[in-house]
């Protein structure tokens, strides 16, 4: 397919499938949230933790698994319920770096240039959201890119606090890497202090097919649900994306523009291979023919009649030891 006629299949793609939006944009928008059980729980999790006080809430998920996109709607619900909070997804930055985005990004108009004017500023704003009754949230995105020493800032951030309960509740997101930060022995106090956590994983076949339908249905024009993958279509986004989200929009966006250069009325599994060539996704997976996964049934199903006949036989009065082990056997019994 030449470049041009690509960009002109990119420009009318929504048009030729009658859709309102693009339903596989890669910014996190939390109205195309698919709510998958593990989704679901995740977001209860983090909204139990902020609103119960929990004070440290941990979510990790490898890259691509929705981790933003949950951190999104979590800031939606805030902003809906009005829980003043610190929104952090720059994460490479200093101590004091940090402590001055937070104090900003609260609202603040503190000048402060050093550490304690900062503290002092955060926790007379503190509590009195406290005195009337709000909670305050601190959401850091992109957590794993935190140096030790900011993570500690952040850990004595929870010692403000009431008799009762934390001044200050923390949402922690990112990649795993984050975990295994907080397993470093300068952070086991930080580690001690967390409540709440819960680790996103990619989607599972069923759950891929229901989150490509449910994004279609979202942006259909019509809204009404879609067939315009094919089965084999969403199994090979599948294979090639192995549930991750940000890959399966990839996948998808560009599968959708192919068939539309192509003139099919739906994606086939031929338009998500060309895609996923020209992306040089790995293909150890999908390259796997139906035939070459029945011979593996076969070839399962004969092993395991060999090892049913060995264990009638023995069953039979044969020897399943050598002789030595057997002799053994035979005189231990008396």
């Amino acid at each position: 397919m030449s470049s041009l006629r690509w960009l002109q299949a990119q420009s009318v793609y929504k048009t030729y499938f009658n859709l309102r939006r693009n339903p596989f944009e890669i910014t996190p928008d939390p109205y195309f949230l698919c709510r998958t059980e593990r989704h679901n729980e995740t977001l209860a999790m983090l909204y139990y933790g902020v609103t119960q006080h929990k004070g440290f809430v941990v979510m990790t998920g490898d890259m691509g698994t929705g981790k933003t996109l949950l951190v999104h709607c979590l800031i939606e619900i805030l902003n809906t319920q009005r829980i003043p909070y610190a929104y952090v997804f720059n994460t490479r930055l200093s101590p004091l770096g940090f402590l001055q985005y937070v104090v900003g990004d609260l609202g603040l108009s503190s000048s402060a240039k050093d550490k304690s004017r900062l503290l002092l500023d955060l926790g007379s704003y503190l509590v009195a959201c406290h005195q009337k009754g709000l909670t305050t949230v601190l959401v850091v995105d992109e957590a794993h890119h935190l140096s030790s020493e900011v993570l500690e800032e952040i850990r004595l951030l929870t010692n403000l606090e009431t008799a009762q309960q934390k001044l200050l509740q923390i949402v922690l997101a990112g990649q795993p890497e984050l975990e295994q930060k907080l397993e470093l022995p300068q952070l086991r106090q930080l580690k001690q202090r967390i409540t709440v956590r819960s680790r996103l994983a990619p989607l599972n076949r069923q759950e891929t097919k229901a989150y490509i339908e449910h994004r279609l249905e979202l942006a259909s024009a019509e809204r009404q649900t879609y067939a315009l993958f094919s089965p084999e279509a969403i199994d090979r986004v599948y294979l090639y994306s192995q549930g991750v989200p940000r890959v399966i929009n990839t996948l998808c966006e560009n599968a959708l523009i192919t068939a539309v250069a192509e003139r099919d009325r739906f994606v086939t599994r031929e338009s998500v291979d060309k895609v996923a060539v020209g992306f040089r996704l790995p293909q150890q997976h999908a390259n796997r023919s139906e035939s070459a996964r029945n011979d593996e049934l076969v070839q399962a199903v004969t092993t395991l009649l060999q090892i049913h006949q060995r264990l009638q036989s023995t069953h039979q009065g044969q020897r399943m030891f050598p002789p030595s082990l057997g002799a053994h056997k035979h005189e231990s019994d008396f």
